[in-house]
């Protein structure tokens, strides 16, 4: 039955497209577009039906090659793993549907091989996410991670150099991963999650499991861009074409985030990461730090993408702070966050593809108020997004805030409370000089004695120019989406995300 097949046929049909379309691509190019869509919206389709049956009936089992765990690799689907590919393959069918027209104009002599890459990239995180074995995860990350320089690397003339510096960074955190795991592998002999879990409490103060433990943790923290390890993010999201921003930007780190869910509170036991270790206060000191470094970055931006890549080590701050508390409320709006800022920065993201397709830059101090006229639902999405970014109820990123700092007074740790209400503030800063510019007219174009006469004279000269439907649609879905996850959080954090919380946290 397809219920059985369902962890392998999702990065497999990722892989399939991958070889598929420079051989049909190259022969035929009209057909790219169609595989892509159809491969991305297979995987997405088996997604939603996998985590319908992991509610309802428990986690979905596929031993490779029929080989039995712990001596074969396992692939799993349980509520956390089925939750992370909807995440994955919602966001990367509606980024790859805006990125038709943004390939056609930013790439159009390399259109064939990108999107060959970027369904690598979508197996590749995909994989990390349905594995259950330590080395397959660590196969995986490689093969995500080399698409991710190349998605990178053709964007402008100095994306090559950001995502060469992306390489040895990420080079650097995959080693350390590696090692870890085979530090682990010396003392237990298995790579499989599940029996990894059974194996090391009774081995949790051995110096190979520690150091492993610690390797792992910080590999995992520079694919997470995790402050301070974030060095390579700012230039790789900015330089990038904007399709790969795009799809970068809302799940990569979030996948390395969830390898670091699953590594310490998983594999590893709670206590273990919180007590034994106190690996847990590292943790939320340094996201804490790297929520107040990234929005106070922003603030000293005038490219929109920079501004929403140094947002992303603030955001990826909440992921790791919630972590890092490591008590039920906080995790729970780690978990939420992951979605909600999967959400929020495509959508942000797909914007700046909008305004550089039509306006020709991203640059905010050239903003002004004609851009509500010219792209009225273009903004009108970037002012759902930017508010959810601030925390404005109902939008989603209020929700996940309000559980961290729901998670921050039951631990009563009111530094990072305070900190989370500073972060919305310095958010609002940002975002509102953006929309000061767009939906404010500037009072050094406008007489006083003559407002009513320019303002009419304006009107009629200022014609819409909205992008097409391709790319409106999916910007306006995601804003849309926004403010469904926000009403709706209840029942998304009662139906699925109470099910992730590990036992023991």
């Amino acid at each position: 039955m397809i219920e059985q097949n369902l962890p392998v046929l999702i990065p497999v049909s990722f892989l399939f497209a991958a070889l598929l379309i420079p051989l049909i691509g190259n022969w035929k190019q009209s057909s790219t577009y169609p595989l892509v869509f159809g491969a991305v919206g297979f995987a997405f389709f088996l997604s939603i039906y996998g985590l319908s049956r992991v509610l309802t009936d428990g986690a979905i089992h596929y031993q490779l090659g029929g080989w039995i765990p712990p001596i074969g690799i396992e692939y799993v689907l349980d509520p956390l793993s089925s939750f992370m590919v909807v995440v994955i393959t919602g966001v990367a069918l509606l980024v790859l549907v805006h990125s038709k027209s943004v390939v056609e104009l930013e790439l159009p002599e390399k259109l064939i091989p990108y999107y060959s890459i970027a369904m690598l990239f979508l197996a590749g995180l995909c994989g990390m996410v349905v594995t259950g074995d330590l080395f397959n995860l660590y196969v995986f990350l490689e093969i995500s991670s080399l698409s991710g320089y190349a998605l990178i690397a053709v964007g402008e003339k100095r994306s090559s150099v950001a995502a060469f510096r992306y390489l040895l960074l990420g080079t650097i955190g995959a080693s350390f991963y590696l090692l870890g795991l085979g530090f682990l592998y010396i003392v237990t002999g298995s790579l499989n999650l599940a029996d990894l879990a059974k194996i090391l409490p009774h081995i949790y103060l051995e110096p190979t499991v520690i150091v492993g433990f610690v390797l792992m943790v910080g590999g995992v923290s520079i694919k997470m861009a995790l402050f301070p390890l974030h060095g390579w993010l700012p230039d790789a999201y900015t330089l990038a074409p904007s399709a790969s921003s795009a799809l970068i930007a809302p799940i990569g780190t979030k996948v390395a985030a969830y390898v670091m869910i699953r590594i310490v509170l998983f594999v590893f036991e709670p206590n273990y990461f919180r007590d034994t270790l106190h690996v847990a206060d590292i943790i939320t000191w340094v996201s804490a730090a790297g929520i107040l470094f990234g929005s106070i970055m922003a603030m000293a931006q005038d490219e929109l993408k920079r501004m929403l890549a140094y947002s992303s080590v603030a955001q990826i701050g909440y992921i790791g702070l919630g972590l890092g508390m490591a008590n039920p409320l906080a995790l729970t709006g780690a978990v939420l966050h992951v979605l909600n800022h999967a959400f929020m920065k495509a959508c942000l993201f797909l914007v700046a593809g909008n305004l550089r397709t039509k306006v020709g830059h991203s640059t905010i101090s050239e903003f002004d108020d004609s851009l509500r006229k010219t792209m009225p639902w273009t903004m009108a999405a970037f002012s759902i997004a930017a508010l959810s970014m601030i925390g404005i109820p109902p939008t989603a990123g209020f929700f996940s805030k309000w559980y961290l700092i729901l998670g921050g007074i039951e631990n009563s740790e009111w530094i990072f409370v305070a900190v989370i209400l500073s972060s919305s503030l310095l958010n609002a800063v940002y975002f509102f000089r953006v929309l000061e510019k767009v939906y404010l007219r500037s009072k050094d174009t406008v007489d006083v004695h003559h407002a009513h006469n320019d303002h009419v004279k304006e009107n009629q000269a200022v014609k819409r120019n909205e992008v097409g439907f391709s790319m409106l649609a999916p910007t306006i879905i995601f804003a849309i989406g926004i403010v469904l996850l926000g009403i709706f959080n209840a029942v998304l954090v009662n139906e699925v995300i109470n099910l992730i919380i590990p036992a023991g946290i």
